[in-house]
């Protein structure tokens, strides 16, 4: 079998390889033409996938590595009996890990402790659930909207989002869904951001067009809202330079980059494939994986806690090096600024997860290290025993 794989998805050509032959391209190489002839396709979010790609072609199996389906015409491969798989949950990790480095990073900018703060978390799924975590491990007081959960469980914890607008920073961790009982499509729009608690931080890593932008522009240049930190942005890769200028921390849609993400997406396509296709075979461990940015880090004797955490957050993930990167698009004109934005994302340096690190030096200060281990670092066995 002939099975197309997008080359950002770290792994998988060599893993299908053992069954099959791997046709690895760039993603703007991913046409019709080139897969005239396929059995399957795996894809990322940039490639979208309906009748202009697929019809004509041979393909009975599509996979994304992507939590998000809303480049997918699901309708059409239905239609169609193409098989489909996407990679729920993959990067939720280091969704949440981008998280915890923007509140840092935000906070330390605008002068304020998170301790204490309200965390508005919006979707509580695979990577809204992570996040309540990390707010919590970071002294925030979280609540947490989710509508169908909120059905599906009747726990109380899942609040009205009404009940969301008092708190100091709310992040958006929903898919986008423009109809339906819980649409999603510009859900924070003028009249929602206006019923924000004044001073408040919006944060989007989820879809773009959740938010709608020009409110948002608004309510920043207003003073309403005291910042944004934006990694998806409505129209991407055509991003509105202004609203790049005044978010706070601008990313191009990489929050769920990390190596880590990509090769557990990667594992997921394999298996959805070998499922598929009733191929017994079992996905081959890669034998070694990148290293990370700093593999140990020894904290200082003293400090501030919240800022040795982002100092030790940011020596593992520099988000103000991803932030200062994309600001440079505000200037640039319309198609270098779309070219930009694609090129920021296609060549995105390898990123580890936080448990690819080991922290020392934390004996006797338990806020510190119980923080860090809840954010995932590993700790030193000497050191976990002191606290």
């Amino acid at each position: 079998m002939i099975v197309v794989v997008d080359s950002k998805n770290p792994f998988l050509a060599e893993a299908l390889s053992s069954f099959a032959e791997v046709r690895q391209l760039r993603t703007s190489a991913i046409t019709a033409e080139a897969l005239r002839d396929a059995d399957a396709v795996v894809v990322r979010s940039e490639t979208n996938i309906g009748p202009a790609l697929l019809e004509g072609t041979a393909i009975r199996f599509v996979g994304t590595a992507t939590i998000g389906t809303d480049h997918v015409d699901l309708a059409y491969l239905e239609q169609r009996g193409i098989g489909f798989a996407s990679a729920p949950g993959s990067n939720a990790n280091s969704v949440a890990e981008y998280l915890a480095a923007a509140l840092l990073e935000a906070a330390a900018r605008l002068g304020f402790a998170l301790s204490g703060k309200m965390l508005g978390v919006v979707g509580v799924g695979n990577v809204g659930s992570r996040v309540v975590r990390v707010g919590r491990a970071l002294g925030m007081r979280v609540l947490q909207n989710d509508p169908p959960l909120a059905r599906a469980t009747g726990n109380p914890e899942y609040v009205p989002l009404d009940d969301l607008m008092e708190a100091d920073v709310i992040t958006l961790h929903v898919p986008l869904m423009r109809a339906g009982g819980d649409p999603t499509f510009h859900l924070f729009n003028t009249e929602r951001l206006t019923r924000m608690k004044q001073g408040s931080i919006l944060v989007n890593t989820s879809r773009g067009p959740v938010v709608e932008s020009q409110a948002l522009l608004s309510g920043l240049t207003s003073g309403n809202l005291r910042a944004a930190i934006l990694d998806v942005w409505e129209g991407e890769p055509d991003v509105d330079p202004q609203l790049i200028r005044q978010a706070i921390i601008g990313t191009p849609h990489i929050a769920g980059y990390s190596f880590d993400g990509k090769v557990n997406a990667a594992r997921m396509m394999y298996e959805a494939i070998t499922r598929h296709f009733g191929i017994d075979k079992h996905w081959p461990e890669p034998g070694a994986m990148p290293a990370p940015r700093s593999g140990r880090i020894q904290l200082p004797a003293g400090g501030e806690p919240q800022e040795l955490i982002r100092a030790t957050v940011a020596q593992c993930y520099s988000i103000t090096e991803d932030d200062a990167r994309f600001s440079s698009l505000a200037a640039l004109p319309g198609d270098q600024r779309r070219a930009e934005f694609r090129r920021q994302r296609s060549t995105y340096p390898i990123r580890r997860e936080f448990h690819a690190t080991q922290i020392s030096g934390v004996a006797g200060r338990s806020r510190i290290g119980e923080t860090l281990a809840a954010l995932g670092f590993c700790m030193e066995e000497s050191q976990e025993a002191s606290w």
